[in-house]
């Protein structure tokens, strides 16, 4: 064992001198193979391991012990934590979720959630719909470059990264390497040709489905305390609603969101969906509050260009909606 404890010492301090990032490995290689030609007898090998979606490397050096064996040598000279530990903590450490056997993992969960940040939806479901959308369209074929250019742009252009410059510093910032991102932009333009491949062809049949959905409304209504929309249906009483909501709109409160609009009939207040013509609706319970209102016209929906592009972003939520409610998923992080 004459020696080993000096070598030892130095391994630990050339490790301790390699560089942490994905660039320098080249470099790393080198200098371990000229401290390996000045120290023959210790056989070291240098294992270099690539953080997945991240520029940082770590190093181990395995060394051959004189008795027979080897040693592995780890150097932390950050937080003190061997990459060994830092990575496996946990058999599941680096997964968030798994539907219907893809594990999804905390880097290409993060990504998703950045990407979906601006949409009223639970974390869980932008996650889970992912999943289900790359299982979905695994037998998509391979985007072309036009498909991986355009879903760069749109990613791009919905974080207002205008510039090659912007776009370098985004990924330094969510340490995300350029090849990540890339692989990301394979799976986005997947999704979306699938997407609007089931888009266009279930659009006809879900509006014959579901035409009343989308009927032209137009309807007033107000949402506040039940008292105060109480006192509105009262003023209405048999006769015409809108008197009463004129009132409320001629008088505001702070009490009361008067709300005065033409819609399709789908993105209207759910009680107001199947309301017939000029009938009084509520006080009902809507949200964290109370609504009264009423419909004023309704012209029955038209199969034009816009209604069947409505009807097939419908047809694809529920497609999602129906994979979700039969999906095995098993949450490892919350």
């Amino acid at each position: 064992m004459n020696g080993f404890p000096e070598t030892l010492a130095e391994a630990v301090e050339v490790l301790r001198g390699l560089p942490r990032r994905r660039a320098g490995v080249d470099q790393a290689r080198r200098s371990v193979a000229e401290w390996c030609a000045a120290h023959p007898d210790s056989r070291a090998q240098l294992v270099v391991d690539v953080r997945p979606g991240s520029p940082v490397v770590d190093y181990d050096l395995l060394l051959e012990h004189p008795d027979g064996g080897t040693v592995a040598v780890t150097a932390s000279t950050e937080d003190g934590v061997p990459w060994t530990v830092d990575h496996s903590t946990h058999w599941a450490a680096s997964k968030v979720v798994a539907v219907d056997g893809l594990q999804l993992s905390v880097q290409t969960a993060l990504l998703t959630l950045r990407a979906h940040a601006d949409r009223d939806r639970t974390l869980q479901d932008d996650l889970i719909d992912h999943c289900l959308l790359v299982l979905a369209a695994a037998e998509e074929p391979a985007p072309s470059q036009e498909e991986l250019q355009q879903a760069s742009d749109d990613f791009r252009r919905r974080r207002g990264l205008h510039s090659a410059a912007a776009m370098r510093r985004w990924l330094e910032e969510v340490n995300l390497t350029p090849d990540a991102y890339q692989n990301h932009l394979y799976s986005l333009a997947k999704m979306r040709r699938f997407r609007t491949r089931v888009e266009s062809e279930s659009a006809k049949t879900y509006f014959a489905d579901h035409a009343a959905e989308f009927d032209r409304v137009s309807a007033i209504w107000a949402v506040g305390p039940h008292a105060r929309l109480a006192e509105l249906a009262e003023l209405a009483g048999d006769g015409d609603p809108f008197a009463a909501l004129a009132g409320a709109v001629a008088r505001p409160s702070g009490e009361l969101t008067v709300h005065v609009a033409e819609r399709a009939a789908h993105e209207l207040p759910a009680p107001l969906l199947e309301a017939v013509r000029s009938v009084p609706v509520g006080p009902v319970a809507h949200g964290e509050a109370y609504l009264f209102g009423a419909v004023r016209d309704r012209r029955p929906a038209e199969p034009d260009a816009a209604t069947l592009a409505a009807a097939g972003r419908a047809a694809f939520a529920a497609f999602l909606a129906g994979r979700r409610a039969v999906a095995d998923i098993e949450w490892f992080w919350l």
